[in-house]
């Protein structure tokens, strides 16, 4: 065994002795320091372990909260010389320091558990410090957005582009047979070879830009959270953020290059944000970038405009605070006005290698709150497209079943008998509503799989005393857009397109 591999080993069996775990490190620092640390800050996590010294408090401090600690406390804790070796810890006269940062993480879909190995936070309690061109984040509201977007059924084949860390490979180790793992950033490799490593781990990691390391290999899942920040060039800039690309031309190339990349049926998923740029709908912008024999579905999350756009990365860049912070503000102005950016959108992606003729792509903007993880039900849109194509004769011979998970509301004044508004809600995925009449809710009501849709409009119309024809025209479109949003499928196809979850 190696000296790097026998060190993580030796690593790994004392956070399994101490119980280095989530719930531990959490009932440690408390709910409130775990918020600090959220917001970059330390003051709460210390205070809650007061005068503590014990192995796990050790750890806690050198690898959280990147304080030093006592070469006593820290050769109790940990294997000093052989971290040392690899330069992930320092030893000074009497004193230890933690180069990286070492924190537990929890899949709370599957409750698996580990470690994952990244640099310390560069402005942590407001240290005006930017970090370093090649600093490799750990894990954040994005890897875990990223990871809630990506599906976990088990695939043979996975490729996490971009994989800074680790994490994502992590998630992935749980239901693929093979991954692969590739980053532009050499410190980002070594970061996550460290991470596999010390949760004993096989990942074939590699370097380069974009699909290059992969050459002619297809994938059945492709998951990424690309340096997408549109942001001036530089010759400084930081690579777990910035592609040195204009504009959105790097969420462009991610999608358009995937295509070749997939699997037939395989799917990428990419969070990332685009431009809003003068002239151009954004949706439209987007569907060009889909490559034949794919389907996608956009979903936009939020919207900023450029001012908040650009002080949200001026801040993560460590420039609060400094001198040449407007300097660098009219620059990134400066910019955004030579792109033609207006307003920049935040959101996911999701892509099939559905063999289509021509792209069939969906983009819509959905700011409100979500059931997740929400993979299952973004995968199910695709899959809707077929189902919302068919024609009208076809859809009414078929049988359906209305997706479980659908609750009805019914709002009206106190002591009324009949409601004034009914809404039928999802409580899964995207959580959509919709508002129903009292023909169109007998309908779907009895989208149990027994009868067709002709049958029940039919029995409707009768029990209604309403023009069957006339029912018809009305529930045809309605129908057909709430199969395009899953809330209905074929019968035969519910299991696969309400997958568990």
């Amino acid at each position: 065994m190696s000296t790097y591999t026998d060190a993580m080993s030796r690593l790994r069996e004392v956070l399994i002795a101490v119980d280095y775990r989530v719930d531990s490190v959490m009932e440690a620092i408390t709910t409130a320091g775990q918020s600090d640390l959220e917001r970059n800050h330390t003051v709460a996590a210390c205070r809650a372990l007061g005068q503590r010294t014990d192995r796990l408090a050790t750890l806690i401090r050198l690898f959280i909260l990147q304080q030093v600690v006592p070469s006593s406390q820290a050769l109790a804790a940990i294997d000093v010389s052989g971290l040392a070796e690899l330069g992930l810890i320092t030893v000074q006269q009497d004193q230890v320091a933690a180069m990286v940062d070492i924190r537990p993480f929890l899949d709370e879909s599957t409750q698996a558990s580990g470690w994952v190995v990244s640099d310390h936070a560069a402005s942590v309690d407001t240290r005006v410090v930017p970090p370093t061109t090649d600093h490799v984040l750990g894990m954040s509201p994005a890897s875990v957005s990223l990871s809630q977007i990506t599906p976990r059924h088990e695939v043979g084949a996975a490729l996490d582009l971009g994989t800074g860390c680790g994490i994502q490979s992590l998630y992935l180790c749980e239901h693929a047979r093979q991954v692969v793992a590739t980053d532009l950033n050499p410190r980002a490799l070594t970061m996550a070879s460290l991470t596999f490593a010390l949760n004993d781990v096989r990942v074939d990691a590699r370097l380069g830009s974009l699909y290059e390391p992969v050459a002619d290999e297809v994938f059945d899942l492709i998951t990424t959270n690309p340096p997408f920040v549109i942001a001036p060039p530089s010759d400084k800039r930081l690579t777990y953020r910035e592609a040195g690309l204009r504009s959105d031309d790097l969420m462009k190339a991610v999608i358009q290059q995937a295509g070749p990349r997939l699997a037939p049926g395989g799917s990428l998923h990419v969070l990332g944000n685009w431009a809003h740029v003068d002239g151009q709908p954004w949706e439209n912008r987007l569907t060009q970038w889909v490559p034949a024999g794919c389907d996608a579905y956009f979903v936009e999350r939020e919207t900023l405009d450029p001012y908040e756009y650009i002080e949200i990365w001026l801040a993560d860049a460590g420039w609060m605070g400094s001198p040449q912070y407007l300097t660098k503000y009219r620059q990134w102005l400066e910019y955004f006005g030579a792109c033609g950016v207006r307003s920049v959108g935040l959101g996911w992606v999701t892509m099939v290698k559905s063999g289509s003729d021509s792209p069939r792509v969906v983009a819509e903007q959905w700011g409100h709150s979500v059931s997740q993880p929400v993979a299952d039900d973004l995968q199910a849109h695709i899959r809707a497209l077929d189902y919302a194509d068919w024609s009208d004769h076809r859809i009414l011979d078929q049988t359906w079943v209305l997706a479980p998970g659908v609750v009805q509301e019914t709002l009206g004044p106190v002591g009324r008998q009949d409601p004034a508004t009914v809404v039928l809600r999802r409580v899964d995925g995207l959580r959509r509503a919709v508002q129903v009449d009292y023909e169109f809710g007998g309908v779907l009501g009895a989208c149990d799989g027994e009868l067709t849709l002709a049958q029940i409009v039919a029995a409707v119309a009768h029990l209604s005393g309403t023009d069957l024809g006339g029912l018809a025209d009305m529930v045809m479109p309605k129908f057909r857009q709430l199969v395009a949003q899953t809330w209905l499928t074929p019968t035969g196809a519910s299991a696969e397109d309400h997958l568990a979850g």
